[in-house]
């Protein structure tokens, strides 16, 4: 596909599916095998109070940019608070999870990849809290 300007609207979008424990869905706006664009992923997640995502690594570095609700990021040993008009840089590699606050959350999520399909998600098993 060749890139090219386009706009996006959020919402009307499929939901791409639910992480291994059914509790994250996520939009997915910018990608090239869907739009006509090149280099970058980018999305919206969304997570229902205390939903999370499991520690897990992946070959691009990723950031996070909380729209609402809030969470705390784990990321190779340290703890982060998300909250509304905070972003967080995750390092390629980095192992990291989330675990969304009691209101939930909803974030701004990107990669510096033409397509979501090639980045793998290694799971690391390690527990959350």
């Amino acid at each position: 596909m060749t890139q090219k300007p386009f706009t996006v609207a959020y919402g009307g979008l499929p939901l791409e599916g639910e992480a291994r424990d059914g509790e994250l869905t996520w939009q997915t706006l910018i990608c090239a095998d869907r739009t006509p664009s090149g280099s970058l992923v980018v999305g919206v997640a969304e997570f229902p109070p205390g939903g999370h995502l499991k520690f897990h690594r992946h070959d691009p570095a990723e950031f996070y940019f909380c729209l609402a609700g809030s969470a705390v990021v784990y990321a190779d040993d340290q703890e982060f608070e998300l909250r509304p008009d905070v972003a967080a840089f995750i390092p390629s590699r980095a192992e990291h999870a989330i675990v969304a606050g009691p209101d939930g959350l909803k974030l701004l999520y990107g990669f510096a990849r033409d397509r979501f399909a090639g980045i793998e998600y290694d799971y690391t098993g390690r527990p959350l809290g």
